[in-house]
């Protein structure tokens, strides 16, 4: 419980708008995408970095937990206030500060979402690569704490190559400002890229320099269907060893193409049990040859057919939609981000077939396959309790395999408390323990997000 004297000196730093602590008001602010639910005591909606530092000066003065928080469209449950005490919303922070196109720039505050950063930038004929599905709702804040990718980061690359300097509060409450307005910088650490993906463990960050790119003068969409997952893992190798890289490229099994048969019954042919999604971009020229190159690729013994797509937008929107239709098949998805080396493809995708039927666990997979990165969806009901320990164990094996090829367990989502039992798996004891040693000297007092990433 908070005590009457924190909370009064709560009060004196904001006005009663900016403060709730009414439970009912504070259970907005208990879950997010995870779907699990943990009530902080308190919300705290600050404007300025100023803000910031007094309420993470007066947590520190009280030990009490403070968990930083974009739109809460994050699955891994990194944002949930799991031991109580404040929730530090960061949704009202909405300045874009500078717009610089000459030095392809934009300056803005966490609460910023990543379509309006979008907007800004398009009448200057730019856009900020990081493109999550969340991307109409979530908040650059939320981005950064995941270091979110996207469709596009086969290209592009994820948040971390998009950022150039921040502005953050540490847990220890020390105001520090990292990287630089400029695209080439080496002077000190590169606490830029340790605080992007940091889960808001390390900082709260209020302010971010990002890094614009132009806009691709055209786009081009080519669909690739195949009689089985195997064709269509060993097409992704052959794309992948191109020069000509795809600025996208999506894997969907069978099941996800059910899904979308479900919803869109004319969209797809019945006998296609996986397929490619491709976007090339570029110039007219560039994307002529790509193609070329990209649809003689595509071609092995399990390709049904291949085709140019006129409209991508369509494409990506029926792509972006399979995330919520799975809740069409379970109540309740597993749903993971592991990442495993291209070339590894084919391997991984078969084992994960071994798994769910030696589990007897539904699973739909799909994802960004240029980058390895496939979303695994072990569909499960939540009542059912053999069914949960069947799917614990599929997921540890599921783990372990993505280890045993090189992989890693999260692309995009971050660990949370969702996969911080597992990251003993991915991380050894030496850097594991360097880690948090790196999160004492930020946060000696434990208050910023307590208990997420580690076990």
């Amino acid at each position: 419980m908070l005590s009457p004297d924190f909370l009064a000196q709560l009060r004196s730093l904001l006005p009663s708008d900016r403060l709730y602590t009414d439970p009912v008001d504070c259970y907005a602010y208990a879950y997010d995408n995870s779907r699990k639910i943990f009530p902080p005591e308190a919300v705290t909606f600050p404007l300025t970095s100023d803000e910031v530092l007094s309420i993470v000066a007066l947590c520190n003065i009280h030990k009490i937990p403070l968990t930083p928080r974009g739109r809460g469209t994050g699955t891994a449950g990194g944002s949930l206030p799991e031991q109580g005490g404040v929730a530090l919303s960061l949704e009202r922070m909405l300045r874009i500060t500078v717009v610089d196109p000459a030095n392809r720039v934009i300056v803005t505050e966490p609460g910023v979402l990543n379509q309006s950063v979008q907007d800004a930038a398009r009448p200057y004929g730019f856009f900020w690569p990081p493109d999550p599905s969340s991307a109409a709702y979530s908040s650059i804040g939320g981005n950064l704490a995941t270091s979110a990718g996207g469709p596009h980061a086969v290209k592009y690359g994820t948040t971390r190559d998009h950022v150039l300097g921040l502005k953050a509060v540490t847990g220890k409450g020390d105001v520090i400002k990292t990287g630089c307005y400029t695209t080439k910088g080496v002077v000190g650490y590169d606490l830029t890229r340790l605080l992007i993906g940091s889960e808001g463990t390390l900082a709260i960050i209020t302010e971010a320099t990002l890094k614009l790119t132009p806009l691709p003068s055209a786009r081009s969409g080519l669909t690739a269907h195949y009689r089985d997952v195997t064709s269509c893992a060993a097409a992704i190798v052959a794309i992948m060893a191109l020069p000509q890289v795809p600025s996208a490229l999506e894997f969907l099994d069978a099941g996800s193409l059910n899904l979308i048969r479900g919803r869109f019954p004319e969209m797809l042919p019945t006998d296609t049990r996986a397929m490619l999604m491709i976007e090339v971009d570029g110039s007219s020229r560039d994307i002529s040859d790509s193609t070329a190159a990209i649809l003689s690729a595509c071609h092995n013994g399990g390709l049904l057919h291949a085709e140019q797509v006129a409209d991508t937008a369509t494409l990506w929107k029926t792509r972006k939609a399979l995330s919520p239709l799975l809740r069409d098949i379970a109540p309740k998805k597993i749903n993971e981000d592991v990442v495993v080396p291209v070339a590894a493809l084919p391997e991984f995708l078969d084992g994960l077939m071994q798994l769910s039927s030696k589990y007897q666990v539904a699973n739909v997979n799909f994802g960004h396959a240029g980058n390895g990165n496939i979303h695994v969806n072990l569909l499960v009901k939540p009542d059912n309790i053999g069914e949960m320990a069947r799917a614990e164990k599929c997921l540890a094996e599921v783990f372990d395999l993505v280890i045993k090829l090189n992989g890693t367990l999260s692309g995009e989502h971050g660990i949370g408390s969702e996969k911080r039992a597992y990251i003993g798996k991915e991380v050894d004891a030496a850097t594991l323990a360097l880690m948090k040693a790196i999160k004492r000297v930020f946060d000696p007092n434990n208050i910023l997000n307590p208990g997420k990433l580690f076990p």
